[in-house]
């Protein structure tokens, strides 16, 4: 989806609320799709010009969720007009949090922690779970598979060594 200015949407929102252009014809020009522009006149119309401003990655909180799905189905709106009230950029947001809610309940909605985990702390679970008997076998057997997989590289590469030095290869010049 395109980034679009500040300006840009305002742009869009005022050409339609002057009346001059209708929906289709704005998403047209710009080459979004009608939702896009509803979704901005809308959002303008509900909280002025902060309600196109780009809003930076926001980490909202479990009970935030839950309010907005709660709204959501006490009051039967769509996606679309819950994000206008609770001045969500993208219904999109509420349509995962109502997937994962359905799919997980209550601790699919908690924030997870992003990012690559430590690699330290992993390694010393696994040293203080394992008995030194099992970390030799696991290394035996990692061993081994790595040799496997040596020798096997080495054959493909004799391969195609051979393949290259083949007579019947035709030569171009």
């Amino acid at each position: 989806m395109a980034k679009y200015t500040l300006d840009y949407k305002l742009s869009a929102v005022k050409r339609y609320l002057e009346g001059g252009e209708s929906y289709i014809s704005i998403e047209r020009s710009i080459g979004t799709s009608v939702s896009v522009v509803m979704n901005w006149v809308k959002q303008y119309q509900a909280h002025g010009i902060e309600g196109l401003m780009k809003k930076n990655y926001t980490n909202y909180s479990l009970q935030f969720k839950l309010d907005v799905l709660n709204y959501m189905s006490d009051n039967g709106t769509s996606p679309n007009e819950t994000a206008v009230i609770f001045n969500i950029s993208s219904p999109a947001t509420i349509r995962a949090w109502r997937i994962l809610f359905e799919k997980g309940g209550v601790d699919a909605l908690t924030s997870k922690n992003k990012g690559r985990p430590s690699m330290k702390r992993e390694s010393r679970k696994k040293q203080n779970n394992e008995s030194p008997k099992d970390a030799v076998e696991a290394l035996q057997a990692e061993v081994a598979q790595l040799r496997m997989e040596n020798e096997y590289l080495k054959k493909l590469n004799a391969l195609v060594q051979n393949k290259e030095k083949s007579p019947n290869k035709i030569k171009r010049k």
